[in-house]
């Protein structure tokens, strides 16, 4: 839960000029195709936060986008980061765990 409120917290603080002016909330199959639609973006990963809510990142290998949601149980999401230039990185091995 210490590690979720960090990385949020750690959200908050790059959060795009877009997304800082109005965050944008819908439906979550709405949100789903407007993103698809407009930034060829999917879905590559998500994780359930300790609220309750799963936060997923999608990106798009098109254009470099990528945009960071919140999903409520109640289905809405909201969308709380977005930018360019999105990375996959490789797994690897945590620091002192063999792989």
């Amino acid at each position: 839960m210490r590690r979720m409120a960090l990385v949020l917290g750690s959200l908050a603080l790059f959060v795009s000029s877009q997304a800082s002016a109005q965050l944008a909330c819908g439906d979550r199959a709405e949100v789903l195709q407007h993103l698809s639609e407009k930034y060829q973006e999917a879905p590559v990963a998500l994780g359930l936060s300790s609220s309750g809510g799963v936060l997923e990142v999608l990106s798009s290998s098109v254009s470099g986008s990528w945009t960071i949601l919140i999903t409520m149980p109640n289905g809405t999401s909201c969308m709380v980061a977005a930018g360019e230039n999105w990375q996959a990185l490789p797994q690897t091995a945590q620091l002192g765990r063999a792989s």
